[in-house]
């Protein structure tokens, strides 16, 4: 069970760090992504802060649990706002990867919790 965690953990950690990363480098695709979402530019910060946390905090909850559910916990919340932004002006195509991030998350906090 625990090598499904960390399998896991290591999935979406390496997927925040990358979209973390393109979001610094404000790159055209997601500039007109977020603008299209109607995401102030002043959230990026926050956005950028939330995905390298949440990927900081995975990563040391395979150490130690609790820090590894609450970071689960928060990954689920980013993703599930991002699959409400999504459907929130109708891009269902977009809403795709959030929704499968939000369930990815879920299954990291089960998969904590099951190991704790």
């Amino acid at each position: 069970m625990f090598v499904s965690l960390a399998v896991v953990t290591v999935f979406i950690s390496a997927l925040l760090l990358v979209s973390a990363g393109a979001k610094s480098l404000r790159t055209r695709h997601i500039t007109e992504q977020m603008s299209t979402l109607g995401v102030p530019q002043s959230m990026m910060a926050f956005l950028i802060g939330a995905q390298i946390a949440g990927a900081a905090g995975a990563i040391a909850g395979l150490w130690w649990g609790p820090i590894g559910i609450a970071a689960a916990i928060g990954l689920t919340l980013y993703f599930a706002g991002a699959v409400a932004f999504h459907l929130r002006v109708g891009d269902r195509k977009g809403a795709s990867p959030a929704v499968v991030l939000t369930m990815a998350s879920v299954a990291l906090i089960v998969l904590r919790a099951a190991t704790l």
